[in-house]
């Protein structure tokens, strides 16, 4: 049995942002109230009803990589409240798997967008076979269901089965990446930050707007209007202490996966963006391409659409 490692609600990135924004005080006391180093029986009930889970890793290098990975409902379970056993074979197309060997720090996201509910649990792996982990708590919170789409989420295909297509690898976006960007209204990220101690926090997080709020700058980087939430600031507090940062976009069973390095914007672009407190850009360096990945059909519900989505903008043209 790993031991659990335990560390303050806020790193010294989320609290120099929330310094920032003006709302220190107040998330100083709501972290304490919120960040779990146990899971509470409804998260524990919770996400054995999911056929899918949100990913966050880092290679042996430091690449930040998110990865969305389907299962039979049940696959993932919590016999206690230290840890969720997920039981998932390993995929060595993935470039997120190789950072979950035994002892690394893993975030994992469980949204239901079905229903618009969303559970945050950053730990770390114990692993003793390729068929399945343990991920013990450390961090276990739940995150507000503003700018999620409502969709199904119905398996197509057996999710055990190997991937016997083709990981194609790029250095930057191509045409039909950059479609597939423009067109989103989902993605996810991955971020991480060392202590000083030795251990590591990585955090995979859910990002939605109107279809087209990720803007592609000439330079192939990506532009990203940050919106309202819950004023934890996790991701962009990583940005703050470590740049890295990885992409996960889903559409039709094909991922998009991209990692490189983000950095928040001190100007805002000239283009008025409604609902926008502030912009980041991401970099990729690397992006590997899988078609027929995810044997998940997400189509939209009747009147699907976040009313916060629909309150905030789109990028016009390239940015």
């Amino acid at each position: 049995m790993l031991n659990q490692r335990i560390q303050p609600p806020w790193h010294a990135g989320e609290v120099a942002l929330q310094n920032h924004m003006g709302v220190a005080a107040r998330m100083a006391e709501i972290g304490k109230k919120v960040i779990r180093t146990e899971l509470l029986d409804q998260h524990r009930e919770f996400y054995p009803l999911l056929p899918m889970v949100v990913l966050g890793s880092v290679d042996a290098v430091g690449n930040a990589w998110a990865t969305v990975r389907a299962g039979h409902p049940g696959f993932m379970t919590a016999p206690d409240p230290n840890a969720l056993h997920v039981d998932l074979p390993r995929d060595p197309s993935d470039p997120a798997d190789a950072g979950m060997e035994d002892g690394a720090a893993l975030a994992l996201l469980g949204i239901d967008l079905r229903t618009r509910r969303r559970n945050r649990l950053n730990g770390y792996v114990d692993r003793t076979d390729d068929g399945s982990f343990r991920l013990i708590v450390e961090q276990s919170y739940g995150n507000c269901p503003k700018y999620i789409q409502l969709r199904s989420m119905n398996l197509l295909d057996d999710p055990r089965q190997p991937y016997n297509g083709t990981a194609e690898s790029m250095t930057g976006l191509d045409d039909e990446a950059k479609r597939l960007v423009r067109e989103a209204d989902t993605f996810f990220v991955a971020s991480y930050a060392d202590h000083a101690d030795g251990s590591r926090q990585v955090d995979v997080s859910h990002r939605g707007g109107r279809a087209g709020f990720v803007g592609i700058a000439r330079d192939g980087s990506l532009i990203i209007p940050e919106f309202m939430g819950n004023r934890f600031y996790n991701t962009l507090g990583n940005f703050l202490v470590n740049p890295k940062a990885g992409f996960v976009f889903v559409k039709d069973g094909q991922l998009l996966q991209m990692t490189g390095t983000a950095t928040i914007l001190n100007a805002s672009p000239t283009q008025r963006f409604e609902g926008a407190e502030m912009f980041w850009k991401f970099s990729p360096e690397k992006i590997v391409r899988r078609r027929g990945r995810l044997p998940l059909d997400f189509q939209m519900a009747e009147e699907g659409w976040s009313p916060n989505s629909l309150a905030t903008g789109v990028w016009a043209s390239e940015t």
